[in-house]
């Protein structure tokens, strides 16, 4: 049977498949278990994020960032007119955001966090650090949550909050990676309650007890989010939720990893082996019969209201704010959104 696919839609797929293949090893292997007729979709949303990130991370030395934020804009707006740059992710994207309605105060959201990146922003407080998260992967979640069909404010909400704890988990395991590169994502606040000077910590990256704390810290944090989003994973389709599932254990399973090395991600770099995530996957599975039915009564951070109140059930819970108390997406982030740099697992 033909495809319905052009020769050239087929080649554009597949390269942004081989950019989540090689970017980010744990979205892709969650993707492989999405429905067939999702998985177009999810290798889009994340080959724009990973090439918008690019284009940040990439820039030339001595080049202004505001010129390349006002080059991804012009992009951005390209591919909402329907008429974007000859470039396969953002094709791609065009044709993904079109057919499932994604408002484009979502991945402008997503921008804005490549450029705190760009100009190493620092977090004070760990509300200020969700709401980093909330821009690089609670975007995802969103994206995400429009593609698979997720329709309430309870279900974006919790989308988000996975996107944020896989970020926080990203975050947790590449301390020692980021400091390298003169970057901190650790909240401020938390490391001079340990008697950390992030100044001197970034000009000689060891790994103390007291670091360890505020990694251990970090990663409590993230571990409550992912709980929270199990909510939203129940609302989902059924044959979304092992994807979803999947993604969430296996981020969760790098804390894991962590722990078991005295929260010391500056000597190491955890990693989830392939063995391990195949089990994990097989865990997800059970998504298929049985899903967490909890209360869904809970409030979203503060930092991903923004992203609930653009999609369709936050315009409709404008109306109706008690509504809005009470999300997925993958995802991801897809990882450091899941950035490869910070994403690769």
């Amino acid at each position: 049977m033909r495809s319905a696919l052009s020769h050239s839609q087929e080649e554009i797929l597949a390269s942004c498949e081989r950019l989540m293949r090689t970017g980010s090893h744990s979205f892709f292997a969650a993707s492989r278990i999405l429905p067939a007729r999702f998985r177009h979709a999810a290798a889009a949303v994340y080959a724009f994020c990973r090439v918008a990130d690019d284009a940040v991370d990439e820039m030339p030395h001595g080049a202004s960032i505001d010129v390349v934020m006002r080059y991804l804009h012009e992009r951005l707006d390209a591919i909402y007119r329907g008429e974007p740059f000859a470039i396969d992710a953002d094709i791609a994207f065009a044709g993904i955001a079109h057919e499932f309605g994604i408002p484009k105060e979502i991945p402008l959201a997503l921008l804005e966090g490549f450029q705190w990146d760009a100009v190493e922003r620092r977090y004070d407080t760990i509300e200020e650090l969700h709401d980093y998260a909330a821009r690089v992967a609670g975007t995802v979640g969103a994206m995400m949550t429009l593609v698979m069909g997720g329709r309430s404010a309870q279900t974006f909400a919790r989308a988000c909050e996975l996107g944020a704890a896989m970020q926080l988990t990203n975050i947790a395991r590449d301390v020692g990676e980021d400091a390298r590169r003169g970057r901190i994502y650790l909240p401020i606040q938390w490391l001079r309650e340990e008697a950390i000077d992030p100044e001197a910590f970034l000009a000689n990256p060891q790994f103390t007890p007291a670091l360890g704390r505020v990694v251990h810290r970090l990663l409590s944090t993230a571990d409550q989010l992912y709980v929270r989003a199990e909510t939203g994973i129940a609302c989902l389709p059924r044959d979304c939720r092992p994807a979803i599932m999947a993604a969430r254990l296996i981020y969760a399973d790098i804390g894991r990893v962590i722990r078991q090395r005295r929260c010391d991600s500056v000597s190491y770099r955890a990693v989830v082996y392939r063995p391990r995530k195949w089990w994990l996957m097989g865990r997800a599975m059970i998504a298929y019969v049985l899903a967490p039915q909890r209360d869904f009564m809970l409030r979203p951070l503060a930092s991903v209201q923004f992203l609930v109140a653009a999609t369709p059930a936050g315009e409709q819970d404008a109306v109706q704010p008690d509504l809005l108390i009470s999300t997925i997406g993958l995802l991801e982030r897809l990882g450091h959104r899941d950035r490869s740099r910070r994403g690769s697992v």
